[in-house]
């Protein structure tokens, strides 16, 4: 059945939803948040706090693996690391004695999250450490400000572009954060910081009372040099369309001479409301002195007319959606005061480049190891061997910094070319590049997969836990080195963006996933749910967990049997369409009893 939807951007203050009220009444972002952190009677935080606490990187949690009605209440706290990095000796070893003293899960095993937004995260944290942390970690030269909440997100860059003699996507990342940067005189209030520790920007975007509608997320692509043959290559290591706003350098004549800008992406939807995953759109091209302007008035616009008083409709792609690139673009120019360059529509921003293994630095000639980290789980306690002792001992051994990707592993940076076979050596005798004794397959260094249960409050099922396990499964059956990509997440918010990947799984509910399918391994493509082409049927829309290996079995034997030269997994559905897969799927015999018709919501945002 169709339903038509009005949001209500530009919302005028007497239809401000109860979060926009708790933000405009919050003294700017302080609410009682401290007097709530320092009560320690009550384990968890009243819901105007709660909602404050997020601009300052903390969620409140709960285990879910323990039932009954008393929850346990854990908080997460969600380190920004823009560009991922660099994270320095010192830095490391702050942020691993705390997660050795605060970070125990429910067996007492201690670890640190890593992030696709190149985040850190420690989870299984008590209330009466928060205040600790948050502050340690701020004088330590990183904060968790901008962690979460109605604000930009921690701004992505490719983390090798640091090193880069062409173009430096890290550094723009940077200078994008620090813009973007919530005020720092309620955080440092809040969590006693010492001032001297901080440095505060000497411009800043102006955040109104209630800041953004909704999070804002920001992404730089970059280029590489081949050092064969000295052609540039784009990389989209950060998957850029995904995000709200994202900017790609531009190559011409083999080097960059501007930008194109996009807005309008976002992976999040939500189950039971009007929502979509969406890539965003190609909005204008600028050079490097209009860029900024450019950043300040897409995002100015989006706090002025996003949705207030819909939070499930007040991302910046449903204003794009409603309003239209050419609005949007003409909003900016009004702003700015001059027109702004048409885009290209095709320009292709690169391949997702994984940046694994061993790389020259083109600026200063040392050497990068790229470390896959799966899930980015840094833990002595998997069958992957004992990361956290080996990022510990790497970085105490070597004069070495550290960067975050964003597929959640590790760029060790500026080891000398004197130590690489050492570094090597090292990580045998610590156990890496192997699971249960064998070598990463292919499928498991290019797929991955979100937290999910148990500390996640929005997730349905496991997503970190169960996907080691499905790689095994497949592997068993002979894919491991088939070159495509899985992305797991425990729920619709999609956050390791599953529908970008070959396979998508979506947590429907417990131990239950729904299929995606139509992304690329190389992250160019949006994928979605197992659609008839009219659009009227929904299959595979919950399948349970012991039978997802058999289903990605069917679909890649099919894909091996009628593929057409080297096109890969998604490129294949593509071509043939859902139709025909459809009814391979229901013929199937291994299918054929999970392919019950689901109508979709058709929900059409007017």
């Amino acid at each position: 059945m169709k339903k038509d939807f009005t949001p209500n951007f530009c919302t005028p203050e007497d239809k401000l939803c109860k979060e926009e009220l708790n933000k405009l009444a919050s003294n700017g972002m302080r609410g009682q948040l401290r007097a709530n952190l320092l009560d320690t009677n009550t384990r968890d935080l009243i819901w105007e706090s709660e909602q404050l606490a997020k601009s300052h990187g903390i969620y409140l949690e709960y285990n879910r693996a323990k039932t009954g009605d008393e929850k346990e209440w854990i908080y997460m706290i969600r380190i920004s690391v823009t560009g991922g990095g660099p994270i320095n000796r010192k830095q490391w070893k702050i942020f691993d004695e705390l997660s050795e003293k605060y970070t125990r899960d429910s067996d007492g095993h201690p670890s640190i999250r890593l992030t696709n937004r190149q985040n850190i995260q420690f989870h299984w944290i008590k209330k009466e450490h928060v205040i600790e942390i948050v502050k340690t970690v701020a004088e330590s030269g990183l904060n968790s400000l901008n962690g979460c909440g109605d604000n930009t997100r921690n701004v992505m860059g490719c983390p090798f572009s640091m090193y880069s003699d062409v173009f430096n996507a890290h550094e723009w990342s940077h200078k994008t954060g620090k813009y973007f940067q919530l005020p720092m005189e309620p955080f440092i209030e809040i969590f006693s910081i010492d001032p001297k520790f901080i440095r505060k920007p000497e411009q800043s975007f102006a955040y109104g009372k209630n800041l953004l509608n909704r999070k804002f997320k920001i992404a730089f692509s970059a280029v590489h040099k081949d050092p064969m043959t000295g052609k540039l290559i784009a990389d989209n290591c950060v998957e850029l369309r995904t995000n709200d706003l994202s900017v790609a350098p531009v190559i011409e004549g083999n080097q960059v001479t501007k930008f194109q800008v996009y807005v309008g992406g976002g992976q999040g939807e939500r189950n039971g409301k009007p929502s979509m995953a969406a890539l965003g759109l190609p909005l204008c091209r600028c050079s490097k002195d209009q860029l900024m302007s450019i950043l300040h008035a897409v995002v100015q616009v989006h706090q002025e007319w996003g949705d207030r008083e819909n939070r499930h409709w007040a991302r910046i792609k449903y204003l794009v959606k409603k309003m239209g690139i050419p609005w949007y673009r003409d909003q900016v120019s009004a702003r700015l005061g001059f027109p702004l360059e048409l885009p290209d529509e095709h320009y292709d921003y690169g391949a997702r480049h994984l940046h694994h293994g061993w790389f020259k630095q083109p600026s200063n000639g040392l050497w990068t190891f790229g470390m896959f980290v799966e899930n980015g789980r840094i833990s002595d306690y998997s069958q992957n061997g004992k990361l956290k002792t080996m990022v510990r001992e790497l970085m105490n051994k070597y004069p070495i910094e550290f960067l975050i990707t964003p597929n959640q592993d590790i760029l060790f940076t500026n080891i000398p070319l004197d130590a690489k076979k050492d570094f090597e050596t090292d990580l045998q005798r610590l156990g890496y590049g192997k699971r249960s004794g064998k070598p990463f397959s292919k499928l498991r260094l290019l797929s991955g997969a979100c937290v999910g249960r148990d500390t996640c409050r929005l997730t349905y099922t496991d997503s970190e836990k169960f996907e080691p396990l499905l790689m095994d499964e497949l592997e068993a059956m002979g894919w491991g080195e088939l070159a495509e990509s899985i992305g797991i997440t425990g729920c619709e918010r999609q956050c390791f963006r599953p529908s970008t990947k070959t396979i998508g799984l979506v947590g429907s509910g417990l131990n239950r996933y729904q299929l995606r399918l139509g992304g690329s391994q190389d992250g160019r493509f949006q994928g979605g749910p197992l659609l008839s082409s009219d659009g009227q049927s929904m299959y595979l829309r919950s399948i349970p967990r012991e039978q997802v290996a058999k289903v990605i079995d069917v679909l890649f034997k099919f894909y091996q049997a009628n593929k057409k030269g080297n096109e890969g997994l998604g490129e294949y559905h593509r071509r043939i369409g859902t139709d025909k897969l459809i009814v391979y799927l229901k013929e199937n015999p291994v299918t054929m009893d999970l392919m019950k018709t689901v109508s979709p919501t058709d929900c059409v945002i007017e």
